[in-house]
Parts: structure tokens; sequence; C-alpha cells
């Protein structure tokens, strides 16, 4: 590729980051949540597989646990994934966004544009990846799949103990909140940045970039891009991709 293509917005090379070091506690004990059976495969190459789909995304970037990287580099030998991405584990740290800065580290520099993606998303559909690539080629900094909520959300004062009333001290504009979820895409200097300037815990790498004073869009998200946390969620995943066999004939 020459010098010309890469600086050309829509020719930008697709890097994927998957933080997939966490433990998922709210699943209970066992394997770490990304490594958990879903159809009989781990979460984490459903993830894989639904970035991969992508045409425009050529490279994925597992960040695996810290002492557990030889193992994802073997599970994800064992599995089929798509010839045409190459596939790449490195150990991550010990909070999401030290293995999301770490993920980012390894990645080559002619990639300008990177998605961050939750391994518990499995089930993403390659159109959502598509759009949210096609609004950072259009020129957006950071970009986020997002839906309407469909419950009142309520802001509350919360109790000192679990399980106490906690007072209700605001409710927002329904129609002004979104649920956010992954893939999160990126102009890759200024999640770079990002990384190296915030300080503190965050929810999100988006977050991190609104914390940089730049401006995050978001995008139309898809009701199957749930993240799977508790174990009704692997139930819903399962009956997901049972309609999926159906209506693909496989």
């Amino acid at each position: 590729m020459s010098d010309e293509s890469r600086s050309t917005p829509a020719q930008t090379p697709v890097a994927a980051v998957i933080p997939a070091a966490g433990r998922g506690v709210r699943l209970g004990p066992g394997a770490p949540k990304a490594l958990r059976a879903l159809n009989g495969t781990p979460m984490l190459i459903h993830a894989i597989r639904a970035l991969a789909a992508s045409r425009h995304v050529s490279l994925v970037v597992v960040v695996a646990p810290p002492d557990g990287a030889a193992e994802v580099k073997s599970l994800l030998d064992a599995h089929s994934l798509p010839e045409r991405t190459d596939f790449l584990v490195v150990p991550g740290g010990e909070t999401r966004q030290e293995s999301v800065r770490l993920g980012l580290d390894a990645l080559p520099p002619q990639y300008g544009i990177v998605l961050v993606h939750d391994a518990a998303r499995p089930l993403v559909p390659v159109d959502t990846v598509d759009g949210v690539i096609e609004a950072v080629r259009d020129g957006a900094l950071a970009v986020v799949p997002a839906l309407p909520l469909a419950d009142t959300v309520k802001e509350v004062e919360p109790a000192a103990e679990t399980g106490e009333p906690e007072p209700v001290v605001a409710t927002p504009a329904r129609a002004r909140l979104r649920a956010v979820q992954t893939p999160q895409g990126f102009d890759r200097a200024t999640l770079v940045r990002a990384h190296e300037t915030v300080i503190g815990d965050v929810t999100d790498d988006a977050s991190m970039v609104e914390q940089l004073g730049a401006t995050v869009v978001a995008v139309p998200g898809h009701e199957e891009a749930f993240k799977v946390t508790r174990p009704l969620d692997l139930v819903l995943a399962e009956a997901v991709l049972a309609r999926r066999r159906l209506n693909d004939g496989f």
C-alpha cells in the first residue's frame, strides 16, 4: 500500500482491539467471561468472528489475561477464523484501560482507525461494525453505537448499603439518553492521546476522548449487540444464535 493511499480516509486500514482479560465475576465462578462457551464456542471466538466479518477490518488484536496469552493463542489456533484477517494476541494489564493501551501499543503504524470491542458482546452484527467504521472515515474522531432507552431512568442518591431505599433526585429526559454499545471506533491518534492523558477510572474509551474535549458521535446500535454479563444473558444469546441458524440454514 502506498503512502498516498494510506492518507486517504476511505482506504485507512482498520484494526480492532478486544480486551479479554476480565474475570466476569457476575457470571459466577469458572473460566474468564470471554472464554465461557456460547453454543459450544467461547464468546471470545464469536466476538472475533463478528469483527472479522467486516471486510474493512484487517487486523484483530486480542488482549489476553496477563498470564493467559498462550492459552488464548491456542484457542484462536483451534478455531476457524477468516483467512483474510490477521490476528495477534498480547498479554493485558490489571485494568481494562491498561489492557486497551497495551493493545494499542501492539498495533503496526499503518492502522489509522481503531475499534475497541467488548469480548462480552459476541453477537454484534457486521452492519453495526461497518456503520461505526464509516462514521470514522467520514471524519468523526470517536464513534459509539447506541440505542434509545426503553425504560424511564431515575437518578438516585446511592444508598450506603445494598438493598436500602434510595431517594430519587432527578428524572432525565429519556429522549436525550442512549445505551452505548461496542465496537467503539476512533481516529487512532486521538485514542492514543486519550490514553496518554486521561487518568482515573473510566467506563469506556469514548468517555476518555470526551475528557479531551473532542466530540463523540453516536450511530445506530443493534439489539443483538447486548453485553453478556449475567446467566440470563447467556440464555438470550443462545436464543439469538438458534434463530440465526434457522434463518441462515445452518
